[in-house]
């Protein structure tokens, strides 16, 4: 009988003095029992206690560092630069993976050799750990990514290495979009991806997160990188149709009825 070996996984965490989350997400990545892992931990030379976390783990990272960066894209590239996995993925120092969430990932790759990405769904959790709400994805493409922005996400991302073979890594001039470039960047390829509708990652929503305090700085990159990518309203709201129905299709009625319910809500403050 022969028995598929599963993938290698690199799973690589930029940090940078988080550590009142650090270990969480540490122990998120470590505890899937996913025994083809390779797990990596680039750190800008934290002075809040993270080292000393790091150190805790070190026998089962495979690799990391505490040294100054240019920044979180900085710091994933010197990860990428050091994976070996056939598959890659990053989660931040704050945010989690969900327990067998590399397995539900491996069982795909399984199914489907040929895809060059996949994704899945996650929860938005608050510093405590409870869950805000989910958020669901579906399939993503060029033209849904440039219609909609993130419609998909690192926490539950994962791609072949050998995509940076052909697009390089991230942009280090980006300090805030620099996901979205990337993922933008890798659609316009012809690339093949899939999505998998199981909630297998968490994105934590706190004071100190760099979405919060730099919305104005996220604003303005996001401007810089659709430059010249202009698409009419009409299309966009065609993507917007196109989710709802793959969404609709997957299952999640709930998910579209309380979708809608904020919406409303929202339009009755305004």
């Amino acid at each position: 009988m022969n028995i598929t070996p599963l993938p290698k996984i690199t799973v690589i965490t930029p940090s940078y003095n988080q550590a009142q989350y650090l270990e969480t997400t540490i122990r998120s990545v470590l505890d899937q029992d996913y025994p083809n892992l390779e797990y990596i931990v680039i750190d800008g030379g934290s002075t809040d206690g993270s080292v000393e976390i790091i150190k805790r783990y070190a026998e089962r990272i495979a690799y990391w560092v505490s040294e100054p960066d240019h920044g979180q894209s900085h710091a994933i590239n010197k990860g990428i630069q050091k994976a070996t996995g056939e598959w890659i993925g990053w989660q931040n120092s704050d945010d989690i993976y969900y327990p067998n969430a590399f397995k539900i990932i491996a069982q795909k790759i399984t199914q489907c050799p040929s895809m060059d990405l996949i994704t899945g769904d996650i929860n938005l959790i608050d510093e405590n750990g409870e869950i805000i709400r989910d958020m669901r994805y579906v399939k993503p493409t060029y033209q849904s990514v440039l219609a909609e922005g993130m419609v998909l996400t690192n926490q539950a991302a994962f791609w072949k290495r050998s995509l940076h073979q052909r697009l390089v890594c991230l942009n280090e001039g980006l300090h805030y979009a620099f996901d979205y470039e990337w993922f933008l960047r890798a659609f316009s390829e012809p690339i093949r991806a899939t999505h998998v509708s199981e909630i297998i990652g968490a994105l934590r929503c706190h004071d100190n997160t760099k979405t919060s305090q730099y919305q104005q700085k996220f604003i303005e990159e996001y401007q810089n990188i659709l430059h010249g990518r202009v698409m009419p309203t009409w299309k966009k709201k065609i993507y917007l149709i196109r989710r709802l129905l793959l969404t609709v299709l997957n299952g999640h009625y709930r998910y579209i009825y309380r979708g809608i319910i904020r919406r409303v809500s929202s339009d009755k403050k305004k």
